[in-house]
């Protein structure tokens, strides 16, 4: 009897590097130009700039493509304020100025309100919330990969369009306790008796403490458990490890006190307390302004009832109950709704509800929904908040303020609210996120007719 030959999987050719102009910049931050039929996203490149492209995935409409060199190059080009820029993947717009950084989202957010036909000729322009351009980032998660040809172990981002680690000392845009102190930390994972065992590790920080979570796929042993412990004596960071989801998160080190990290509005006398696997934004010091602007914004007289929707751990709840008769929060995690109740006694606050209930869901039947409020707080996911904003009753809310990750579908949203008697009457951004393309703004909507 004959056996078949397996067939081999054919490689596809890769097309070689060729150099194109680049015509503008995506919304994304990416630059643009037109390559026989498909638009080409270039990362690196900015416009007028002559770049040579490498070609990495195509479709029939459009293609993406790194630039692997500069022929010509943009008078704004700058040059990166961190040295492993141009081969690490974590942030996408050091080769921009900040200032340009800024000026592109602010055209990208007005450029997709007026596609959605949100009127703008009336609206105050905040100014934009900015804090520190490097050591702001909190909350990160760092790939970890034993390297055989280099015979030791990298702790990193991925590099620009690959799945490798890139080799880097330092991350200047993390928060510098842990940012400045990568080697330590590959030195301590490489110690471990199966340091190809584990796939990532994850930073979280507060005030006054940095945690670090180590998943690992194979059990710690005891002298691995010795080895991180050793780690966080030394660093002072809190040690925890995961050896399967996130509600296998266990702390290792130190084994006694409390489990909560915390952050602090002190404008508000608030102290937040969080665990290592709530979410939190990640740049403190722009949270802070975030939050301090947003209560300028609603102008709370002390007695209103305000709805919070997807309210996390309270981070607007708590502020707004300082300035307001009650709020009520509303989140899908029901471990969430129990941090804001936790952190409302922890500040003293007994004026917050809270109610674990999916947003996108049918709202009108809940009993929480049928009360009256006179404010409404939105901070929703990239998904944004269409399904609620659509069936919410909003007869009584005079004041909508809407927090938003994603510009697209705030722009969207707003459309509803505009349709559902609402004007848009100030509109910001928040620098949560510098040299990325990720653009956080604060938008307030009042209702037409109404005392705002």
């Amino acid at each position: 009897m004959s056996r078949s030959t397996p067939r081999k999987t054919r490689r596809r050719k890769q097309i070689p590097d060729f150099p194109i102009r680049i015509e503008k910049l995506s919304h994304e931050g990416r630059g643009l130009a037109r390559w026989g039929e498909r638009i080409l996203f270039v990362d690196g490149a900015l416009p007028r700039e002559l770049a040579t492209v490498r070609v990495i995935g195509k479709s029939s409409r459009t293609a993406e493509a790194i630039a692997k060199d500069i022929l010509v190059a943009s008078t704004l080009r700058a040059q990166p304020e961190c040295t492993h820029a141009s081969i690490c993947g974590g942030c996408s717009l050091q080769h921009l100025p900040h200032h340009a950084q800024l000026e592109h989202k602010r055209q990208t957010l007005d450029e997709l309100m007026s596609r959605e036909g949100v009127p703008l000729n009336k609206v105050a322009y905040l100014p934009t919330l900015t804090g520190s351009t490097l050591g702001y980032r909190r909350r990160a998660r760092m790939g970890v990969r034993w390297v055989q040809a280099k015979n030791r172990l990298l702790i990193g981002f991925r590099e620009r369009a690959s799945n490798f680690i890139a080799d880097i000392d330092a991350c200047p845009i993390l928060d510098p306790r842990i940012g400045l102190s990568l080697s330590i930390l590959e030195e301590a994972i490489a110690s471990l008796s199966a340091p190809d065992r584990i796939p990532q590790i994850e930073v979280v920080a507060g005030d006054d403490t940095v945690a670090i979570v180590v998943r690992h796929l194979d059990s710690l042993n005891e002298g691995d458990c010795e080895h991180l412990s050793s780690l966080g004596k030394k660093t002072g960071w809190h040690v925890y490890v995961q050896p399967k989801g996130p509600e296998s998160v266990t702390r290792l080190w130190p084994s006694y006190g409390t489990q909560f990290l915390t952050y602090r509005v002190g404008e508000f006398g608030l102290e937040y307390q969080f665990a290592v696997t709530d979410f939190t934004q990640i740049n403190g010091a722009v949270n802070r302004a975030m939050i301090i602007q947003a209560m300028a914004l609603l102008d709370l007289q002390g007695s209103e009832r305000v709805l919070d929707l997807f309210c996390g751990l309270g981070n607007f709840t708590l502020a707004a109950a300082t300035r307001c008769a009650e709020v009520v929060g509303v989140e899908v995690s029901a471990t969430m709704v129990e941090r804001v109740l936790q952190n409302a006694r922890h500040n003293s606050l007994d004026n917050i509800r809270a109610v674990a209930f999916d947003l996108t869901d049918t709202v009108s039947a809940q009993s929480w929904a049928k009360e009256n409020y006179d404010v409404m707080i939105v901070d929703p996911p990239r998904s944004g908040a269409k399904e609620v904003l659509e069936d919410l009753s909003l007869k009584q809310i005079d004041r909508i303020l809407y927090v938003s990750c994603n510009p697209t579908t705030l722009a969207r949203d707003a459309r509803i609210l505009v349709d559902r008697g609402y004007s848009m009457t100030h509109l910001g951004m928040l620098d949560m996120f510098p040299h990325t393309a990720h653009i956080e703004s604060m938008a307030l909507f009042v209702k037409r007719g109404s005392r705002g």
